[in-house]
């Protein structure tokens, strides 16, 4: 066993052999490396730091959407770079002040998130200045009071930017001038294959769309069509209509993905509302592969109750080909309506149902007998579901997304089906009538799960936890939900703890037996002694936790948990507890006002949703003394004490 003196010697050594490597050497190898660990590098040593320091002038891209930087600690990691190529970044703590500092021309992809402190001065400058763009994410624009957005800033993004092929507007479009709203979309690039608006009336998209007479001397001259290229389409109106259907349907003729969702304040009038006659137009040009139509009940309980079975069939006509289908709130809609879908489509591989109240077992009694080989399905609030459903179902024996939420109908039956999906990845059964027993039948598809939820099954106790991990090995877990449990105590998470279960993202909100001994366990929990020292969880939610007390926020400060990102407490906290926590944790969200933590990524993607989570602890250790660029490096001991 070498002694701590050639121990010494060996490591100046391989201090040594990395000074003299050739720059350009370093500058490939650590080019491939994204932000976040570019910085984690340049920590390590000078030559590190003087080779990151470069890199930041040619890398073609910067995704740093973990922290919200501020202005000041932006501008050292932004250097002029004219071969920067993609930008994503969290703006929540920016605003008009540094569009000079991150707004380049050689953009080809800019997603900005939580614009909410920006003016519509945001979308102008964009225009001017990228005209060679092709993806464009604006997320929460001029949210705030005094920030005012004119139909002359959308103008001037539409009109610079001849090259944008995929457009994302997250925020409230109807702030434009109505009058003005179609004649500024003529602008658009003919490039433009994606479109998608966070909130607009169906009246403006139906203008918008409308090949109606322009101010034209001849009456016979009819205004081009607008957006003639869209393939993709998605939209949250206020209300879903007829007419607006007929009208996308008709005019959109490259159209293939059609997303239309609807959170109507008041029970909508036949005049605004989807129809039989409706549902007859989708898909008059036979091109359409995934249809999505969901009525929220954000406002209002309310459902799309001029819909039947006669519309699902005269929608299935022009539907052979479809191969996703979502539908919500079809509450007049039985297993016939359902059957024709899946009989008619038999290239469907995503299906997804909310608000079924009249699906029954019957929809899949011969699904063996069709050619589907469904991979996402999603059975939401269809309380008439039983296990034999089930059994049914996994003949699809590809599936990697089950949702099953809200079927209270649903025991331990349904999880000895369930046991033989191997290539499951996703599994959501919150509020079923599941046992701890029950859960152990999933242990044969545990090492595949990357995300499960058992929120509000009550029956649930602390051997839930064993039942599901204990003797498990290779876990690949990085989600998983145990609110609403009200057996689940402290002994649960200790034993959690112990199994070394590599979660990212835990959720135990209103579990009354949950307290201050949990939150020590996680606190003090190994994932892999080669890899990880401590926890590696970036979202922790007790809102609610019966014995949460002051002991945990200070387990709770650093270096425990060193890669949290969001936390969830109880509302009775303290306001001067949250905000010495918040002094601690600068980068840390701290929610304590019920809100929901993250992202739901079944209810807002098409897809499987997989965050690679980047270590960022360096580079919020760099953000936070503000010194990237200095000259002078951090003490070695010191980085070891922050880590």
């Amino acid at each position: 066993m070498a002694s701590p003196e050639e121990e010494e010697e060996e490591q100046e050594e391989e201090e040594e052999s990395l000074d003299q490597l050739p720059g350009t050497v370093l500058a490939t190898i650590i080019s491939k490396l994204d932000v976040a660990s570019i910085c984690s590098v340049a920590s390590t040593c000078k030559t590190f730091n003087a080779c990151a320091s470069h890199i930041l002038t040619f890398i073609p891209s910067f995704h740093l959407l973990d922290i919200a930087p501020s202005i000041d600690l932006l501008k050292p990691l932004m250097p002029p770079n004219p071969y920067l190529k993609s930008l994503k970044l969290d703006c929540a703590r920016l605003d008009d002040s540094a569009i000079n500092v991150f707004v380049r021309d050689s953009f080809h992809e800019l997603y900005l998130h939580n614009c909410a402190n920006f003016s519509g001065k945001l979308l102008s400058e964009i225009g001017g200045k990228c005209a060679d763009l092709r993806y464009l994410y604006l997320g929460s624009v001029a949210e705030k009071r005094g920030r005012p957005i004119h139909i002359s800033d959308l103008e001037e993004l539409l009109r610079g930017c001849t090259q944008l092929e995929e457009l994302i507007l997250m925020f409230d479009v109807p702030l434009f001038l109505r009058h003005k709203f179609a004649q500024v979309w003529a602008l658009a690039s003919e490039k433009l294959t994606s479109l998608e608006i966070a909130c607009v009336s169906s009246v403006m998209v139906t203008e918008l769309l409308s090949p109606s007479l322009g101010h034209h001397r001849s009456p016979n001259h009819v205004r081009p069509p607008i957006l003639p290229g869209i393939q993709k389409l998605c939209l949250s109106v206020d209300y879903i209509t007829d007419t607006m259907v007929s009208t996308i349907s008709n005019v959109l003729m490259s159209l293939t993905h059609l997303d239309l969702r609807d959170a109507p304040l008041i029970e909508p009038t036949s005049a605004y509302d989807l129809t039989n006659s409706g549902l007859q137009q989708i898909n008059q040009h036979g091109k359409l592969k995934h249809l999505s139509l969901v009525r929220s009940q954000e406002f209002l309980i309310t459902y799309f109750r001029r819909v039947n079975d006669l519309g699902m069939l005269l929608m299935a006509d022009k539907c052979a080909n479809m191969e996703s289908i979502c539908l919500g709130g079809f509450c007049r809609v039985t297993d016939t309506g359902f059957k024709t879908i899946l009989h008619s489509c038999s290239s469907l591989y995503k299906l997804r149902v909310s608000y079924g109240t009249h699906l029954t077992d019957l929809v899949f009694h011969d699904i063996s007998a069709t050619a589907l080989s469904l991979t996402h399905v999603s059975l939401r609030w269809c309380n008439l579901l039983t296990n034999h459903a089930i059994k049914n179902l996994v003949s699809n024996t590809r599936l990697k997304i089950l949702d099953l939420r809200d079927c209270k109908h649903l025991g331990d039956g349904a999880l000895r089906s369930i046991s033989t999906l191997l290539e499951l990845k996703i599994l959501l059964l919150d509020g079923s009538d599941i046992s701890d027993f029950g859960l152990s039948y999933l242990r044969g598809v545990i090492n595949s799960l990357v995300s499960l939820s058992v929120r509000g099954c009550k029956r649930l106790t602390d051997k839930c936890i064993s039942a599901l991990f204990e003797g498990s090995s290779k876990l690949e877990l990085q989600q998983l939900d145990l609110s609403n449990l009200p057996n689940l105590s402290d002994n649960g998470v200790l034993t959690l703890a112990k199994c070394r279960v590599p979660i990212s993202e835990l959720r135990m909100r209103q579990c009354p037996l949950i307290g201050d001994a949990s939150v020590m366990a996680l606190a003090s929990m190994q994932v892999d002694e080669d890899r990880w020292h401590g926890c590696r969880l970036r979202l922790l939610d007790l809102y609610n936790c019966g014995g949460i007390t002051q002991l945990s926020f200070w387990w709770l400060k650093k270096p425990y948990f060193p890669r949290l990102r969001w936390l969830g407490v109880t509302g009775s906290v303290s306001r001067d507890t949250v905000d010495a926590l918040a002094r601690n944790r600068p980068f840390l969200h701290v929610a304590w006002h019920a809100e929901e933590l993250g992202s739901n990524q079944w209810d807002n993607s098409h897809g499987l949703y997989m965050h690679d989570y980047d270590e960022v602890d360096e580079l919020e250790q760099l953000l936070e003394e503000g010194d990237y660029m200095d000259e002078e490096m951090m003490d070695v001991d010191n980085d070891a004490e922050l880590l």
